[in-house]
């Protein structure tokens, strides 16, 4: 028996979201696109939320936040691909960074970078120099259900709007 989550205009509810992500989208075109849910945040994790309620893994994408070095040179990206995938981090993410290596950033720097909670961590609303490399997939969806920057929410929209959310670079392949 799963829960029937009941979605919310992002305007009428901007309260359910983390502050970074509240302020990139208040007072954007995207604002009025956008709808969030509250759920118990133990179901953070897309396989515990799919199994509890009636979001589906092929709506649902991840973001991850990746890190690599070139040199001296650290440089950091965003991954948004769909749950049914998983990100190619050691070819294509790593190729997009232009590093030697790429890995996961540490959790608790990503959700001090971020201002974000682990598990809830979106590309809407990261910090302004960073990438975020996001899987052509996702943007082909009819839509997607992505993190809130805060595990007690969810963000639905669109797929295609994803390609619009700033800093995004639409990558064919970049999960397999």
């Amino acid at each position: 028996m799963s829960t029937h989550l009941t979605w919310h205009p992002f305007t009428e509810r901007p309260d359910l979201v983390a502050a970074p992500v509240r302020a990139a989208l208040e007072g954007t075109p995207l604002a009025g696109s956008v709808e969030v849910t509250q759920i118990d945040p133990d179901l953070a994790d897309t396989q515990a939320l799919v199994e509890a309620t009636d979001i589906t893994l092929e709506e649902s994408a991840n973001c991850i936040v990746v890190l690599g070095r070139r040199g001296e040179v650290e440089r950091v990206a965003a991954g948004l691909v769909l749950a049914t995938t998983r990100a190619d981090v050691n070819s294509t993410i790593r190729k997009s960074l232009d590093v030697r290596k790429a890995s996961f950033m540490p959790m608790e720097r990503a959700v001090a970078e971020t201002g974000m909670e682990y598990g809830g961590i979106t590309p809407v609303g990261l910090p302004g120099d960073w990438p975020v490399l996001v899987d052509s997939r996702v943007v082909d969806a009819e839509r997607v259900v992505i993190g809130a920057g805060v595990r007690g929410a969810k963000l639905r929209l669109p797929g295609a709007l994803v390609a619009d959310l700033p800093g995004v670079q639409v990558i064919e392949g970049l999960a397999r």
